[in-house]
Parts: C-alpha cells; sequence; structure tokens
C-alpha cells in the first residue's frame, strides 16, 4: 500500500544560508541607527533604544522585565514578591522543599472552612514527615536548629550560621559522630565558625548556651578540629574589644586606647600563654583607667565573664609593658 502521507522536504544547503543571512542583516540593522549609522543604547528606565550619536529614539516601547508592582517597604516587598528564599546551608533541605504556612487562610485572606482546615492540618503533618526522608536528615534538622538557637543567644552574625551549618555538614558526612552527641558537634562547629570569622566567643559562654556540658564541647571542638584540618588561629584578644566596650558603653577614645595596649602586649610577647579574653577585658579597664572615665572591675568581670582578680592581675602587667616600651622608645 502506497504511503500517501505528505513528507516535508528538505530544506536544501542554500535556501538554509540564504535566510541566515537574512537574519544577520536584521540584527545588524537593529544595532545600528538608521539616520547616522551610530551606536544604540537602551534606556531601561525610560524603555527607549536611542543612538548614542544623533540622539534619535529608534523605539519607545521596551519590554520592562521587572516586577508589574511597586514596593515600598520590605513588608511590602515579601508580601508582593512571588519567589521563595534564596538556598542556604542552615535548613537541612537547603530551603528547597515546600512549606505549608500555619495559618488556616487562603491566598485572599479569607478564613478556611472546617473541612478545609482538617485537610490543610493532614497535609502539614505528611509533608513534615516527607521533609526528613531518613535519619541522617533528622539528625542533620535537630544539629542545624540547635546551630540556629545558640547563634541567636550569642547574638552571632549569618555568616557564622553559615559557616558552621556547613562544618556540621562536613563532620555527618565524614562520619565523625559516632560515640558523639549531636548537640555536641554542633557547638563544636558553631564555635569553629565563629572562630574562623573573627567573631570568637569564649568557651564559657558557648558552654553556657549549649545543652551539653563544658568538657564534652571541648573535646568535641578538638576532634573536629584536628580531623576536619579546619585551620583555625589562636583568638585575637584585640577582637573581644568591640564587644566589651560596647556592652559597657564607653567612649570610642577608651576602645581605641584599648587596642594600642593590646598591640604594644602583641609586639613585646608579653600575650603568650595568657588568657585573650582575660587580656581584652583587663585592657579596657587599663584604657578605662588611662582616660579617666568610670568603670569598676565588677562591671568589666561581669561584661568578660572573667573574675575581677584576673582583671586586676592582667591590667597590671598591660600597663608595665606599655611603660617599658615607652621607657625604651
Amino acid at each position: 500500500m502506497t504511503d500517501t502521507r505528505f513528507r516535508a522536504r528538505p530544506e536544501r544547503t542554500d535556501e538554509r544560508e540564504q535566510r541566515e543571512g537574512e537574519r544577520t542583516e536584521e540584527s545588524s540593522e537593529e544595532v545600528t541607527c538608521p539616520e547616522c549609522s551610530g551606536r544604540l543604547l537602551t534606556d531601561a528606565e525610560h524603555g527607549e533604544t536611542v543612538c548614542e550619536d544623533c540622539g534619535l529614539v529608534v523605539d519607545d516601547s521596551e519590554v520592562d522585565r521587572g516586577p508589574e508592582w511597586r514596593a515600598f517597604d520590605s513588608r511590602e516587598k515579601d508580601e508582593k514578591s512571588r519567589v521563595g528564599a534564596p538556598t542556604t546551608k542552615m535548613m537541612h533541605d537547603q530551603g528547597l522543599s515546600t512549606n505549608i504556612d500555619w495559618r488556616d487562610k487562603d491566598a485572599y485572606g479569607n478564613t478556611l472552612s472546617s473541612r478545609q482546615r482538617a485537610k490543610m492540618q493532614r497535609l502539614r503533618t505528611w509533608d513534615e514527615r516527607f521533609r526528613t526522608r531518613d535519619a541522617k536528615e533528622r539528625n542533620l534538622k535537630q544539629a542545624l536548629g540547635e546551630i540556629e538557637r545558640m547563634a541567636s543567644a550569642l547574638g552571632l552574625p549569618e555568616n557564622v550560621r553559615e559557616t558552621a551549618s556547613v562544618i556540621y555538614r562536613r563532620a555527618l558526612d565524614e562520619d565523625l559522630l559516632p560515640g558523639r552527641s549531636i548537640e555536641a558537634i554542633a557547638t563544636a562547629s558553631l564555635h569553629a565558625a565563629a572562630r574562623q570569622a573573627g567573631v570568637p566567643r569564649s568557651i564559657d559562654e558557648v558552654a553556657d548556651v549549649s545543652r551539653i556540658e563544658q568538657m564534652e564541647f571541648e573535646r568535641a571542638y578538638r576532634y573536629i578540629v584536628r580531623e576536619l584540618g579546619l585551620g583555625i588561629r589562636p583568638a585575637d584578644p584585640t577582637s573581644y574589644v568591640g564587644r566589651f566596650a560596647s556592652d559597657l558603653d564607653v567612649s570610642d577614645e577608651v576602645e581605641q586606647r584599648a587596642r594600642e595596649l593590646l598591640e604594644t602586649t602583641k609586639r613585646e610577647g608579653a600575650h603568650s600563654g595568657k588568657s585573650p579574653v582575660g587580656l581584652a577585658a583587663a585592657a579596657v579597664y587599663a584604657a578605662a583607667l588611662l582616660t579617666n572615665q568610670r568603670v569598676t572591675q565588677s562591671e568589666v568581670s561581669e561584661v568578660a565573664d572573667v573574675s575581677e582578680v584576673t582583671i586586676r592581675n592582667r591590667y597590671k602587667e598591660l600597663l608595665e609593658v606599655e611603660g617599658e616600651a615607652r621607657a625604651v622608645a
């Protein structure tokens, strides 16, 4: 039986080349001015295509590819935006899963009926179950929630939380958790991330917001630093000065003077073997005395979480080093 279906004739090479040539000519006409053959510029703000040389408006109906709405504050922008949040390492699924709102309202703000509310509650339950497919994801979800809680209590910035999440994921991938609690590795990851970012918190501060004992936290910290090969340098005392000065509400002059005392101490090598937190607290106290501002040792002790004895001993050492350095100079 003869096949009577229509079959497209193959396009010949010369016809294809002719069409490509026509498209090339059209594109060249679009990028040059029809009056003076000058270069065309696109003004996205006004939606126009204008000649750079003669100023001729070639096209005044450019397509605006931005949103069709305007927002005058962050709340209005969030309400009108139709895209999701960026991916983040601080969520176990990196923020790519669904999220069913807890409010029983539809897209127009109307309250759902009782049957619809029951349906949405069932969907929330199943959605929560499917978001964690196995024990590893449940582990990760719990740990990242713990990191977020402690970082919030310590006032750590977003980049530290992201770094801590990456460190914990590495520890999980390299099977470092067996024999250690989730909270211990999560606390150690956050402490390491803060040290790497240059916004360290003392071991006592981190242990206060953690749910584990300080000794367990220290062991986990040394373990992940060694096993993951994290390049963490010793804490710099000057990195604590800004926070202590802010909490004590002292002037910028005190903060600057404290930094100078610590720089002199590091230059002379007198900081070796001493707690950076104690040195920073003593430097702030000594700087306040030198600038005639009233700050008591008990106030500094409460802010820095070090004993008054440590502050007394360290600030005397700082002043002695400062005096010797000036004498030599």
